[in-house]
């Protein structure tokens, strides 16, 4: 455990306007966001990163839009030249990919670092989902909305833990989330697998009957039953994930426990 809490008791001792919310473990950015929302007042919301990585000098700019009558300012990062090669592509890929099967727009690009209006708080904390993808439900609820961009900073301190693997689950997160399309392209393939399948066997039984050619059983037979059983496999990965998002939801666990507020 860091010495975090104690720092910011000390800093509200001296500014009393201050409200920690100290939650029982880590539950996670989403809840941790979540935890926020539900317990913020005020005319407007701005979710900053801790790392300092989101300038506060756009701030000022936010509420300058805020009181144009934007409900919501994005902050756009202008580019991602600070990530790894890895980083970059496969966030470029998520987007691209999630824009198409999606009909929810999430802006390239553009993190939780953002104002948003109390109304758009009351609609976000009204959605009754526990396993939340905050960026979708940002996107999802609407509003006015405008974009400004900045460059990202360097972190004050520390490494990012989110790793490899953490992007994964986070970019299933997003598409398990928005879209029902991985559902439904696996029967297309099925039924492209089905025409393929009767095409070559009514090719074997031209050969065998009419053209009295023997045909070879024992290498397509494996080939077609290896093959069959990958798309098999991988049809009942996906399916699973959306029962898992069901069972997680009908638990109904909340996102997250507060230890104390003060």
């Amino acid at each position: 455990m860091d010495n975090t809490l104690n720092k910011l008791k000390a800093i509200k001792s001296q500014y009393q306007s201050i409200r920690i919310i100290n939650l029982s473990r880590n539950f996670g950015k989403e809840a941790a966001i979540t935890a926020g929302l539900d317990y913020v007042t005020g005319d407007v919301v701005i979710p900053i990163d801790v790392d300092l990585q989101h300038p506060p000098e756009l701030i000022k700019e936010f509420i300058e839009k805020w009181e144009e009558g934007y409900d919501v300012v994005l902050a756009k990062r202008k580019s991602r030249d600070t990530e790894t090669f890895f980083k970059k592509t496969s966030a470029t890929l998520f987007y691209r990919f999630q824009q198409k099967i999606s009909d929810v727009f999430i802006p390239e690009n553009v993190g939780d670092y953002r104002l948003m209006s109390c109304k758009v708080v009351d609609a976000i904390k009204a959605l009754p989902e526990n396993q939340r993808f905050m960026k979708g439900l940002f996107a999802w609820v609407g509003f006015k909305t405008t974009t400004i961009e900045y460059e990202v900073l360097d972190r004050y301190a520390g490494v990012s833990t989110f790793n490899g693997w953490k992007l994964w689950n986070f970019a299933l997160d997003g598409i398990t989330s928005f879209s029902t399309v991985p559902l439904r392209v696996w029967f297309y393939i099925g039924l492209g697998i089905s025409f393929l399948s009767f095409i070559y066997g009514s090719s074997i039984i031209i050969k065998t009957v009419m053209l009295g050619v023997e045909v070879p059983g024992y290498a397509s037979m494996m080939t077609s039953i290896l093959f069959l059983g990958g798309i098999q496999l991988m049809g009942i990965g996906v399916l699973g994930e959306y029962i898992g998002r069901i069972y997680m939801e009908s638990k109904r666990r909340p996102s997250y426990i507060v230890e104390g507020e003060y």
